[in-house]
């Protein structure tokens, strides 16, 4: 579900008026896409940090601006503490849209267990979907993963209707023997990954 986050428009751009407004607890942004005027906006800080908890990569604007929009960019301090400013991208619920997830592991890896040399080569996925299918991650699941084995984007858990934008033949993960090359080592056993669902992208 996306987050509520009431927005205000504002007149004033420039580098002096939105440092005022970070002191004042406020977070500058930006509204365009579609087609449509950009719109110049200013959220509260603490509603900022709440959506970046929940994880929320989509997000419903109220007050000035009613719509649903796509977290398209969110800049942060050096620190990576105080968040800077947002780039919001409208979007139809239902259209298609590409996004960056992570890769998430889940379980553990016997190969690794046995000795092998786990090596995540693969840490972000660029998928095509809509709105209400985007995931938060996409799951990478190591318990079939033996020694001398890969794991590719072809073994990725993804939902229905969500696909990778990459060639699903790219190695995602390794677990390597002492002194293997990775283009000798072999794929996982898919049909033993039976929690798994293979795709790709429509585009390839």
């Amino acid at each position: 579900m996306s987050d509520l986050l009431e927005v205000t428009a504002r007149s004033v751009t420039g580098t002096k008026a939105c440092r005022k407004m970070r002191q004042e607890g406020h977070v500058p942004a930006i509204l365009y896409g579609h087609g449509e005027t950009c719109v110049d906006l200013v959220v509260r800080r603490d509603a900022v940090e709440a959506m970046v908890r929940h994880g929320s990569k989509t997000v419903e604007l109220t007050g000035a601006v009613k719509s649903p929009a796509l977290v398209r960019e969110l800049q942060w301090n050096t620190f990576g503490t105080i968040p800077l400013h947002i780039d919001f991208l409208r979007i139809d619920p239902s259209e298609k849209i590409k996004v960056v997830v992570p890769v998430e592991f889940r379980g553990e890896s016997p190969g690794a267990k046995a000795g092998g040399k786990l090596k995540q080569t693969l840490r972000e996925l660029e998928v095509e979907c809509t709105a209400q299918t985007m995931p938060e991650v996409a799951v990478a699941h190591l318990a079939h993963l033996e020694a001398g084995n890969v794991l590719k984007i072809k073994h990725l858990e993804l939902p229905e209707g969500v696909y990778a934008t990459s060639g699903k033949e790219t190695v995602v993960a390794s677990c390597l023997l002492s002194g293997q090359k990775l283009e000798d080592a072999s794929d996982i056993h898919a049909e033993e990954v039976e929690s798994t669902e293979v795709v790709e992208s429509n585009n390839e």
